[in-house]
């Protein structure tokens, strides 16, 4: 599979670095082996969605108690996402770490992606959500480190888009 291992266990080093203990998924390509990561992982929890959305619910409950966390989407998922997104996490200030791949950016063969791809950052700045990219594996710990204090202190949502430079291996 060319999705890079390598990368998605950096991100996931990231990730328990930041002190993330719950994470919440629906099964995407790009995202494969952090949601197997996790879900091996005795000391992580793995929420598994039946849609996006409800993850913004489970980081909320999460929050609530007290548990860092973070929602892995694909992008088209993000979109699918904005309700919970604009009604309660921006309403009711819950940080919310968002790691969305960037699906439909250049490079892209599927053409059912190539909508969201093109919609992705508009969506993002016009709902007032910070974000940037994860696109290296050098500054990948750093960015998810700098996205994390930054939710947690304006207790908003914040998005990490991961780019196909960094999580496909040609």
């Amino acid at each position: 599979m060319p999705v890079s291992l390598t990368s998605s266990k950096v991100i996931y080093e990231g990730l328990k670095e930041c002190d993330i203990r719950l994470v919440s998924a629906l099964p995407e390509t790009w995202l494969v082996h952090l949601i197997r990561l996790t879900d091996e992982d005795p000391e992580m929890i793995l929420v598994r969605l039946a849609k996006e959305e409800e993850g913004v619910g489970v980081s909320a409950g999460a929050h609530f108690a007290g548990v860092k966390s973070a929602m892995l989407m694909q992008n088209h998922g993000f979109l699918a996402s904005i309700n919970g997104i604009v009604s309660f996490a921006h309403l009711y200030k819950i940080p919310l770490l968002m790691l969305i791949s960037y699906r439909g950016s250049f490079g892209e063969r599927d053409p059912w992606q190539t909508q969201g791809g093109n919609v992705t950052e508009p969506v993002l700045r016009a709902l007032g959500i910070p974000y940037t990219f994860l696109d290296a594996l050098e500054t990948a710990k750093k960015r998810i480190r700098q996205a994390q204090t930054l939710s947690e202190s304006s207790m908003q949502p914040v998005a990490l888009l991961l780019t196909r430079d960094l999580m496909w291996e040609e």
